[in-house]
């Protein structure tokens, strides 16, 4: 049993081996056909485009993606040849949450006013939206959601008849909207096409002057359409974590946003643990390999997973969030070198979730004590 295996995936070396399996482990980008002529199994992450062009005439019957994300995989053309396929939904949702809520401490902070009561929109609530909805109600914020396949779900269940439509227009959180954030998968065709989702007319349409954040895909996007928002003030600042083009980004883009980073808002230590157990348990149960219940051991932690917050409300709120992880360190990365942007990912250091940090927070008040429990932080 063969596998070709993406080299940057965590935890995965010696894994599959201990199966009995032989695995090539090669950068994701350089993944070519020759190097699959005999190989049944795949493991891979966005970098590694699944089409034609790399599979046809090899033996892979088996690809699996460390990612939520799964628009690198010809899926059409995967039904065709009968190769099996998966993704690890969900394995950097958290990580997800705790990017956003980062960049929305830093944000207030610098705006100098808290949270409480602003409405935030949340397009595509999924696995990752759902989270960050989580913790925007956490701080206090109003969540208006949207996602129309899932509007057309709760509705075929029958809730439209028995309970309140948890979802709104696109439309209302254009007009309402304090913060935008963007969460969706990326679809170039069909009636939930979001490819260039947020485009000219998108941001015209916008009332409020809100904070847009994307942390979803580039090419959700239009580039154009955002700086030119951005340049005339329909938007009060941007925070990019994914760009049209990468690694090639836009550096005017990288110039206007508040906040940006390289495509690492997922990349929590936690989060990839998951994406790796994911493709590891479908790879066993495919291949019979019985790795059905694996997980990564001794996830390490950083050197201080301790902190007693200054200040009270909000500054605490941040200091405690910026110890977790602080969205101003990846910024100041990028813009430093815009061109390493891979690097960046690649070499990308320790990050542990909320839960794996104590705050020292018995001189706090008690909502902010219940903020922090809430997101995750042990008390």
């Amino acid at each position: 049993m063969k596998f070709v295996a993406d080299a940057k995936i965590p935890f995965l070396k010696g894994v599959l081996e201990s199966a009995g399996a032989d695995v090539s482990y090669i950068d994701g980008a350089k993944i070519a056909r020759a190097d699959l002529m005999d190989a049944e199994g795949l493991v891979v992450r966005t970098r590694t485009e699944c089409n034609a062009a790399l599979l046809d005439g090899t033996k892979v019957r088996f690809i699996a993606t460390a990612t939520i994300g799964f628009d690198h995989i010809d899926t059409a053309y995967c039904a065709k040849k009968g190769i099996f396929w998966t993704n690890a939904p969900g394995c950097n949702s958290s990580s997800v949450a705790q990017y956003i809520c980062s960049a929305l401490m830093n944000w207030a902070v610098i705006k100098g006013k808290p949270l409480e009561n602003l409405k935030i929109g949340i397009v595509g609530v999924g696995n990752v939206g759902s989270k960050v909805a989580k913790v925007a109600e956490t701080l206090g914020m109003k969540t208006l959601l949207n996602d129309p396949p899932r509007e057309r779900e709760w509705g075929r269940r029958g809730n439209g008849e028995s309970g309140v439509n948890p979802f709104v227009p696109l439309n209302r959180i254009k007009d309402e909207a304090d913060i935008i954030s963007l969460h969706v998968p990326l679809d170039k065709e069909g009636p939930d096409r979001t490819f260039h989702l947020a485009d000219g007319n998108f941001f015209r349409e916008i009332r409020r002057r809100p904070l847009f954040i994307n942390s979803s895909r580039g090419e959700v996007v239009d580039t154009g359409a955002l700086k030119n928002a951005i340049k005339k003030g329909l938007l009060s600042d941007a925070v990019i974590d994914v760009w049209e083009n990468e690694p090639g980004i836009d550096l005017e883009l990288l110039s206007l946003a508040k906040f940006a980073t390289p495509h690492i808002a997922g990349y929590s230590t936690d989060g990839k643990a998951n994406g790796t157990a994911m493709s590891v348990r479908a790879a066993s149960r495919f291949f019979r390999l019985g790795l059905d219940n694996w997980f990564p051991d001794g996830i390490p932690l950083p050197e201080r997973t301790s902190r007693r917050p200054g200040g009270d409300g909000l500054s605490a709120l941040a200091d405690a969030v910026n110890f977790s992880y602080d969205i101003r360190k990846d910024d100041a990365a990028l813009r430093m070198s815009p061109g390493n942007f891979e690097a960046l990912r690649g070499a990308y250091p320790l990050r542990r979730e909320f839960p794996a940090f104590r705050i020292e927070a018995e001189r706090l008040d008690p909502r902010t004590r219940t903020q922090l429990q809430g997101l995750g932080f042990k008390i």
